[in-house]
């Protein structure tokens, strides 16, 4: 059953390194903020699925407390780009 998780989770790395193209190969600051976000989430999302396969619960407490902190940081970047700060 283990083994789902972790073809899951390369999977999702796979998809992460996806993403990193679009943020290098973004022609404007709006779609590099979205693939940083999408990385982000797509992290949380493999700290999730670790913690499931190795059985341990700290991988999930700290994807909880890095998603808090890409949130805030993804909405600090858009205030940035919309002229606010």
């Amino acid at each position: 059953m283990t083994d789902i998780f972790m073809i899951a989770a390369l999977i999702t790395v796979i998809i992460a390194f996806g993403a990193m193209v679009r943020l290098v190969l973004g022609p404007t600051n709006p779609d590099r903020v979205v693939a940083v976000d999408t990385i982000n989430t797509l992290t949380v999302a493999v700290m999730i699925l670790l913690g499931v396969v190795y059985q341990q619960y700290i991988f999930i407490d700290v994807a909880i407390v890095y998603a808090l902190l890409s949130f805030v940081s993804t909405l600090y970047i858009a205030k940035h780009i919309g002229g606010e700060l």
